[in-house]
C-alpha cells in the first residue's frame, strides 16, 4: 500500500483538527448535561413510547455492520473495533450476532482474512465531492441488497467505536434505537430541514436528533430507508445553503430526515454511547466513541482546543496504526479517557501483526 505525501498528511491533519474543534462551544455546554447517565442514577432513555417500557429488552440478535475504507486510518480502527466485538459478543447481556465490515473501496484489502468483510462499490467518481461519508448510505443499500443477513436487526456502527459493555438489542419492533447527538438540532435548522421534510409530512420535531450510527434497526426498515437516505444525502450536498449549514454532519441529518419521511421514530438512548473527553465515566454505557481529541496537561486538566502535554487523538495516526503500549494519562484525567487508552492498549497487544498493518 502506497504512502501519502507528507504535505497531504499535514493538510489532512489540519482539516481533521478544525473539524474536531469547531464545535467546542457547544461541547463545553454539553459536557455537564450528560452527567449521571453512566452511573445509572438518571433515566438513560430520552424518549420511548410508554407501552414499550413495559416490554423490557427484545433479546433478538442483531448484526453488527460498519462501513469503512481501505485507508490505513480506517483499517487500524476497524481492527480494534472487531477485537472488542469478539470479546463482548458472547458475554451475558449481549445480543450481538455476526459482524460485517462493509468496505466501500470497490476492492478487497489485506484485512479480508482477519475481519468478515463485504466489498461494495463507492459512489461514482466526483459524486461525493470530497465528502467521503456520502458513501455510507450507498454502501448500506448495496450490502442489504446483495448480502445474506441472518439476523432480523442491524446495528450500524463505525470504526471508531469500542464496545465497553455487552450490548443488548435496544430496539423494539419497528422502533429503532438511536443515540441523541447534542449537535443534531432539526428544530433549530427548520428552514433548511423543510427543504427535504415538507410541512405536510409533519412537525420538524418528528425528525430525530440522531445520526445513522449508532442505531439498532429492523433490517426490513433499513431496506426501506436506505435508498431515501442516499437520495436525501446527495440532494443536501447539492444544495449550497444546506451544505454550508450542516457541514460535516450533513449525512447524519440526511439519515434523520430519511427516517422521518418513512414515519420511523427512534427510541433515544443516552446510554447507547459516550464520547470522551466530554463524558467523564463509562459506567453502564455500551459504546465508547473516540471521535474527539483528548488533550490534557500533566496536572490532568483538559486543554480545550489546544494540543496537550498528554494527548490521545485518532488523527495523530492518519498514515498508520498507533504504537503498542500508549502512555496512560496523568493523574486527574477522567476515567472514560483512561479506560479508552487501556482498551486500545489491550487490543494492540493482542491483535496479531499489529505493527505490520501497512504491509501488503
Amino acid at each position: 500500500m502506497g504512502r501519502a505525501s507528507p504535505l497531504l498528511l499535514v493538510l489532512l491533519a489540519l482539516g481533521f483538527f478544525f473539524a474536531t474543534y469547531n464545535l467546542l462551544t457547544l461541547v463545553i455546554q454539553y459536557k455537564d448535561s450528560s452527567s449521571g447517565f453512566g452511573s445509572g442514577t438518571s433515566d438513560p432513555v430520552t424518549r420511548m413510547p410508554a407501552n414499550l417500557r413495559k416490554l423490557g429488552e427484545s433479546n433478538l440478535k442483531f448484526h453488527v455492520a460498519l462501513t469503512a475504507t481501505d485507508a490505513p486510518y480506517s483499517q487500524w480502527q476497524c481492527r480494534i473495533m472487531y477485537y472488542w466485538y469478539k470479546k463482548m459478543k458472547n458475554m451475558p447481556g449481549s445480543d450481538m450476532g455476526k459482524f460485517t465490515r462493509v468496505l466501500h473501496s470497490g476492492k478487497g484489502d489485506h484485512l479480508m482474512d482477519e475481519i468478515p468483510t463485504f466489498v461494495v462499490d463507492p459512489l461514482p467518481e466526483g459524486l461525493d465531492r470530497g465528502y467521503i461519508v456520502l458513501n455510507r448510505p450507498w454502501a448500506f443499500v448495496q450490502w442489504l441488497e446483495k448480502a445474506t443477513i441472518e439476523e432480523e436487526y442491524i446495528l450500524m456502527a463505525e470504526p471508531d467505536h469500542i464496545f465497553a459493555n455487552p450490548l443488548p438489542n435496544l430496539a423494539h419492533g419497528d422502533n429503532p434505537a438511536g443515540f441523541p447527538f447534542f449537535y443534531i438540532k432539526p428544530t433549530e435548522h427548520e428552514k433548511v430541514v423543510r427543504k427535504f421534510y415538507p410541512e405536510e409530512k409533519g412537525p420538524v420535531t418528528d425528525v430525530d436528533p440522531i445520526g445513522n450510527s449508532p442505531v439498532i434497526i429492523k433490517k426490513s426498515l433499513l431496506e426501506e430507508i436506505s435508498p431515501t437516505w442516499v437520495n436525501v444525502s446527495l440532494r443536501m450536498k447539492d444544495d449550497p445553503e444546506t451544505d454550508k449549514e450542516f457541514g460535516w454532519v450533513l449525512e447524519m441529518y440526511a439519515y434523520a430526515v430519511a427516517s422521518a419521511l418513512h414515519g420511523v421514530r427512534h427510541i433515544l438512548r443516552n446510554d447507547f454511547m459516550l464520547q470522551p473527553p466530554w463524558d467523564l465515566e463509562v459506567g453502564k454505557r455500551f459504546i465508547i466513541h473516540y471521535t474527539y481529541g483528548c488533550d490534557y496537561n500533566m496536572k490532568g486538566k483538559l486543554t480545550y482546543g489546544k494540543i496537550g502535554e498528554w494527548r490521545f487523538d485518532k488523527r495523530s495516526y492518519l498514515s498508520g496504526p498507533p504504537p503498542k503500549n500508549l502512555t496512560l494519562p496523568p493523574p486527574g484525567v477522567p476515567e472514560s479517557v483512561v479506560r479508552l487508552v487501556k482498551m486500545v492498549n489491550e487490543a494492540t497487544a493482542n491483535i496479531p501483526g499489529w505493527d505490520s498493518l501497512n504491509s501488503d
